[in-house]
């Protein structure tokens, strides 16, 4: 077993990998079975179709046990003083290794079948984006073991931050955040996989023209309008169940707890459990999103803003930077003042607004989009159809107080500020985003203008940094306000770049002077 071997030896995966592999397999073969038998009884016959089934099944359940087993056995892993070592390979083996203190991240991630094993797979990685080069994944170990390779691999040198925030849990989950689910932006996708489910199943057991034509009988008594009505009403409950479970699935037993030495740790998961650990050493501020329907009942969720998180390919985990699900705003800025070790939280600062040319230009930033759409269609509806007409005129009706809402609340949304160690920066509408970045981690400045932007006088100024995104950006900043805002957040970086203009009053009593010397000279 893998936790025989003293530490530093070298380890082999938990031999349970071969039967989780061949159960997996059953269970794919078994789902697959019933179509392929249902093709095949037409040619074959039923009994023949069970019996070249089943054969099939058989092989391909031994084949993929056969394979994993020889994964078991070429693989092996050691972790030593300075470095984690994986070789694994039969004809063309694979060594790999990663420096200690290059690890940045190690996750632990066990699917239903795992769990009744007792079982967990590692994900050790190096924060940097270079694909499999940067992570190292022992799949399976004992989840004693896991926990015991986590707990080793991020210990190393840490010492708790500054600040007297507790130890343990942070925030546990409140079952009543589930109500946010279903307006998410996932629910609408989600309604459209449902239908799209449908239609492929049936069409697996050769019953896809049925069920277009069921559907057509029971809606050919409606006038178009109304069938219009009724499948956006299906696609929106179908999309708000499926929000529900997937919010169950994803975040039941969720908590967040800070660990002796400064890690941060989500465990979240009904059926497939996951664990995300963060050091606090590598945290560079949170970032508090809100997307329209979430932030329309007073909610927010918390992500973490922090080095050492970058994703690869293989990684399929979105939310892996959520440190807190969409809940009330204040439970989300309380998490966000323990997760930073503040007595209030940044991202509750009062932000001042930016200038009212900002909010001109999203109004016409607003109008060109519905407008140029709408003109299209009365163009095309006076060459070739008057129902384009009719089109143009709903988008027109319904487009241009939309835009022009969300617009007004786009600029609402904008806002920075300088709050203790942290620069704030809000905007957006759709997904208001109210970044709070240390300022300690900004390593430079963009600073751009348009055309426009310099008529009106405004810019966009952006902090960028190895966190995060990357870059935050104040958008529609008055300019020497925005340059001044800059300068102060980081002092030093910017003013070799800046240029000192007295204020007006003080040329302008300058050149008073001046003009009354000349006049004494003459």
């Amino acid at each position: 077993m893998s936790t025989a071997a003293p530490p530093g030896d070298w380890r082999r995966l938990d031999r349970r990998t071969v039967l989780a592999t061949a159960l997996v397999t059953a269970g794919v073969a078994a789902g697959a079975a019933v179509p392929t038998t249902l093709g095949l009884s037409g040619r074959f016959g039923f009994a023949s179709a069970v019996a070249w089934v089943a054969a099939g099944a058989a092989l391909l359940i031994a084949g993929s046990a056969g394979a994993d087993y020889v994964r078991w056995r070429r693989t092996r892993y050691r972790i030593g003083a300075d470095r984690v070592e994986l070789h694994t390979g039969l004809l063309l083996i694979r060594k790999r290794s990663l420096a200690r203190e290059r690890i940045r991240s190690v996750d632990l991630t066990a699917h239903p079948l795992q769990r009744v094993l007792g079982l967990v797979t590692v994900r050790i990685g190096t924060g940097e984006h270079h694909g499999d080069d940067s992570t190292l994944e022992l799949d399976p170990v004992l989840r004693a073991e896991g926990e015991r390779l986590r707990r080793a691999l991020l210990e190393r040198g840490l010492t708790g931050a500054s600040g007297s925030h507790r130890e343990g849990e942070l925030v546990t989950l409140d079952p009543r955040w589930i109500r946010y689910a279903p307006v998410s932006f996932v629910a609408p996708a989600l309604g459209g996989a449902a239908a799209g489910a449908v239609l492929q199943v049936s069409d697996w057991f050769g019953a896809q023209g049925q069920v277009i034509e069921w559907a057509s009988d029971r809606l050919r008594d409606f006038s178009l309008p109304s069938v219009l009505v009724l499948l956006a009403v299906a696609a929106t409950l179908a999309g708000a169940v499926g929000a529900l479970g997937l919010w169950v699935e994803m975040w039941w037993n969720y908590r967040l707890e800070r660990e002796p030495g400064g890690t941060l740790r989500i465990r979240r998961g009904l059926l497939t459990s996951r664990s995300v650990s963060i050091e606090e050493r590598r945290l560079r501020g949170v970032d508090l999103v809100e997307p329209l329907g979430v932030r329309l009942l007073g909610a927010a969720r918390v992500d973490a803003i922090t080095t050492g998180l970058a994703k690869d390919d293989e990684e399929q985990h979105g939310d892996h930077n959520t440190l807190l699900p969409a809940a009330p705003r204040r439970v989300a800025d309380g998490a966000a003042a323990a997760v930073l070790r503040e007595t209030v939280s940044p991202t509750a600062a009062v932000l001042p607004p930016h200038p009212s040319a900002a909010r001109g230009r999203r109004l016409r930033r607003a109008c060109w989009v519905v407008g140029v759409p709408v003109l299209v269609q009365a163009l095309l509806g006076a060459l070739l159809t008057p129902v384009l007409l009719w089109t143009a005129l709903g988008c027109a009706v319904v487009g241009l107080p939309a835009g022009v809402l969300l617009a007004r609340d786009a600029y609402r949304g904008l806002g920075h500020a300088l709050s203790g160690g942290y620069l704030v920066t809000r905007s957006g509408s759709l997904r208001r985003s109210t970044a709070a970045l240390e300022r300690a981690g900004v390593i430079g400045w963009t600073v751009r203008q348009s055309y426009f932007q310099r008529r009106a006088g405004l810019l966009n100024i952006t902090a960028t940094t190895a966190a995060g995104a990357g870059a935050y950006t104040v958008y529609d900043a008055d300019a020497s306000e925005g340059l001044a805002f800059a300068s102060e957040a980081v002092p030093g970086l910017l003013e070799p770049f800046l240029e000192r203009v007295p204020p007006v009053p003080e040329r302008v009593a300058t050149k008073e002077r001046v003009g009354t010397k000349e006049r004494a000279g003459e």
